[in-house]
């Protein structure tokens, strides 16, 4: 398997040199060659654990890498989560509900960073070399991708989040773990500000280089790849019916792009229900065709609060028959005015429906799901129950991907069910705990200096 970028500027990589690359150099996302056909392995998956199921469907992309070995870094992937089933199907009224915050930071992005953190250090010892993680995040992705490298030999850790932007718990699941090689860098500004930092530092090639600069945000391929084995998984846990739904809460389209690929893979989705909040860049994609900016609302689903979704350009690729040339004009358009059109809208297109939710509708779920089901979501999942809601056919079974616990989300849960128990002994245990982050300008050339200062004192 080898791969390349959706600019065109880069191909013939190996899985690891994708991974180690992260954002490609022409500034496009790395996706492979070509796209495996897995419906011959299809009816071995129902009686496989998580562990073995992901192993089964990321081994093809990656087998440039011993098969034993890969096979036993899956498996440490997951052994520190806290259910047995690692992701357990929950029904939920009408609804199931795929719970994917079981993992040691109570977050689906766990689910991924847990594996990219082995892969980086199979990679590393493989290579003897090191590797200096710069990431952003709105909230989730820090603390998996922390959790994913702290303390590992080889690799510094450098997260950028948005200054009072993200809830009082997701920064101290950050700010808490004081690692050596851990550094947290809070940003005057938004998620998109954070984002557009780190492209502008990945862009400069000399740098990138000099201080091996690598990737845990979504733009790195294997975060999309581990994430799509949860659609399969959701898929066995069903039944294996012949069609189903999933509704994605998704703000950086990482989430949903993965249920894409899966069903490239020959999984049998029928439909990918995206739902955001009043930062609805991807809706109104879905519904005009037209790409374009608009400024970033803060709201109670705060990990959504986007307006650049830093995967929707592999979906363009696909999109437009992979032709690289028209996904860099678009791009480039997108990236000069703000504002990209999309023409063609058949196809693939086909696969999606989408809709924005209000905080107010996001809280009223929250409610009428805990009153009508004794079940408590955090805002985030209750965007996609919402959606969900409106979707419902009585002949397709319908998955809701939950994406955090809701004891990380304290104050909408409150707002919403006042008075009910909210919380996790791993939350629980973060208060008091002393905690380190750098106030950083938003400011590549401030950035860089930091990382160098940091590289050259030795930690």
């Amino acid at each position: 398997m080898k791969y390349r970028s959706t600019r065109g500027g880069v191909e013939g990589l190996s899985f690891s040199d994708a991974v180690m690359m992260g954002l490609a150099t022409d500034g496009g996302l790395i996706v492979p060659e070509s796209i495996p056909d897995l419906r011959p392995s299809l009816s071995q998956f129902s009686s496989l654990s998580y562990p073995d199921l992901a192993f089964q469907i990321m081994q093809p992309f990656a087998d440039d890498i011993d098969a034993r070995a890969f096979e036993a870094l899956v498996a440490r992937s997951y052994a520190q989560f806290q259910h047995a089933e690692i992701a357990p199907l929950v029904p939920v009224g009408n609804v199931h509900v795929l719970e994917l915050f079981h993992g040691p930071t109570l977050a689906f992005k766990d689910i991924a960073l847990q594996f990219l953190g082995e892969l980086f250090s199979h990679i590393l010892a493989a290579r003897g070399s090191e590797l200096n993680i710069l990431g952003a995040t709105s909230g989730d992705t820090g603390s998996a991708a922390i959790a994913g490298v702290r303390g590992k030999p080889g690799i510094r850790i450098f997260i950028m989040f948005p200054e009072g932007r993200t809830s009082p718990i997701q920064e101290r699941q950050m700010t808490t773990v004081l690692d050596d090689n851990v550094y947290n860098l809070s940003i005057d500004g938004s998620f998109d500000d954070c984002q557009n930092l780190l492209k502008t530092v990945f862009s400069d090639l000399e740098f990138k280089a000099r201080f091996s600069l690598g990737a845990v945000n979504s733009v790195n391929f294997a975060r999309v790849l581990a994430q799509t084995v949860y659609y399969f998984w959701s898929w066995t846990r069903l039944g294996c019916p012949e069609q189903f739904d999933v509704t994605v809460p998704t703000g950086n389209f990482g989430n949903i792009f993965a249920g894409f690929l899966a069903k490239k893979m020959g999984l049998p989705l029928r439909k990918l229900i995206l739902a955001t909040n009043q930062n609805d860049i991807l809706a109104r994609f879905f519904d005009s065709g037209v790409y374009q900016r608009g400024a970033v609302g803060f709201s109670n689903s705060p990990a959504m609060d986007i307006q650049v979704a830093s995967n929707f350009e592999r979906y363009l690729y696909y999109q437009l028959d992979e032709d690289s040339v028209a996904c860099r004009t678009f791009m480039q358009d997108f990236q000069n005015q703000g504002r990209g059109i999309l023409l063609d809208r058949s196809g693939a297109f086909d696969w999606f429906s989408a809709g924005s939710v209000s905080d107010q509708e996001t809280i009223e779920c929250l409610r009428s799901t805990w009153m009508d089901s004794d079940y408590l979501a955090d805002p985030h999942t209750a965007v996609g129950l919402h959606l969900a809601s409106r979707h419902l056919d009585s002949n397709i079974p319908m998955v809701c991907l939950a994406t955090a616990h809701p004891a990380k989300f304290d104050a909408a849960v409150a707002e919403a069910v006042p008075g009910v128990t909210n919380s996790h002994p791993t939350l629980d245990r973060l208060q008091g705990q002393a905690t380190r982050k750098v106030e950083i300008q938003d400011d590549p050339e401030t950035l860089k200096d930091f990382i160098r200062a940091a590289c050259q004192n030795g930690h």
